[in-house]
């Protein structure tokens, strides 16, 4: 148990990372926190999954694992690190998870006081509550669209309201949201769950119109949160739950790009990576999902 401590009868996983790896290994002149439109902010926390644990290592895998891609979009024909990405110190979690969700808070906020487009990288989705309440403080309107396998809004588990199984119940306090990719949910959150802003998997296939419904769903302002898991793992299975039947890259990329397109996205996380050091392709899926996403919104 060296890599835990213990709060209140919960034991937390610190998570560890090395603090000079960046994005996409970018050279001073594009990477630099001064010139950089768009900062990296790692969370390595894994205080509160539930089965497989290994979400403190995703940050450090997908950023080493970013270092390989090719740093041209062909899609959108651009290069989005001529922007400018910093890769920030990983956010502290040596600490409860509500408290640690109010260090994750703390630290975008810094980032966002300064005009930066941030995307934060778990780390476990409980971090997500953090970043939210964060980007309400500057954005007051969004909608947060949520990629997940799991519905999440457990109102409390194991002895916490900051479970990751909670997060979606903690940012729908919030402000409204919508969910998509889901396909695993327990009975004691249909009274919270809003069918009518659910898009699930099983729904998705074979569905011509499920995209134009989600954007009409949606406000404005967007704020995104991506689980891993939202996809099948047979292209994603390292993540602590893994769930038969998600979707497939282009079925994501499709709904993405739609919504940079209609929204203005004001900023987005990636979650619940838990690498697999046999199989380096889901980290390189996650750091690219990431670099495609911001070529969406700078192109």
């Amino acid at each position: 148990m060296d890599n835990y401590r213990c709060y209140g009868g919960i034991f937390v996983r610190l998570g560890f990372m090395r603090e000079k790896v960046k994005f996409a290994d970018l050279p001073k002149e594009y990477s630099s926190p001064e010139q950089a439109k768009i900062v990296i902010v790692p969370v390595p926390y894994d205080g509160t999954s539930t089965w497989q644990k290994g979400a403190d290592k995703g940050p450090e895998a997908l950023i080493d694992a970013s270092a390989h891609m090719e740093l041209y979009d062909i899609e959108t024909d651009s290069q989005v690190y001529l922007k400018g990405i910093f890769t920030a110190k990983p956010v502290d979690v040596d600490m409860p998870p509500e408290e640690m969700v109010e260090s994750v808070e703390k630290a975008v906020r810094s980032y966002l006081e300064k005009n930066k487009f941030v995307v934060v990288v778990g780390g476990e989705h409980s971090v997500s509550t953090g970043t939210v309440k964060a980007h309400l403080e500057k954005y007051k309107d969004f909608t947060v669209l949520q990629l997940d396998a799991h519905s999440d809004l457990r109102y409390e588990y194991e002895g916490s309201k900051y479970n990751h199984a909670c997060v979606m119940s903690r940012i729908s306090e919030l402000c409204p949201i919508v969910q998509v990719g889901i396909r695993s949910t327990d009975y004691s959150e249909q009274e919270a769950l809003d069918k009518s802003r659910v898009f699930f998997a099983e729904n998705i296939y074979g569905s011509n119109d499920w995209v134009k419904k989600v954007l009409s769903l949606l406000t404005k302002k967007v704020y995104i949160t991506i689980d891993l898991d939202v996809f099948d793992p047979s292209i994603m299975p390292s993540t602590g739950t893994p769930e038969p039947g998600g979707l497939l890259w282009y079925n994501v990329l499709m709904l993405l790009k739609a919504v940079f397109d209609d929204k203005e996205v004001v900023g987005f996380d990636v979650v619940e990576l838990c690498p697999n050091p046999k199989n380096k392709a889901p980290d390189f899926l996650a750091a690219k999902l990431i670099y495609k996403l911001l070529s969406y919104k700078y192109y």
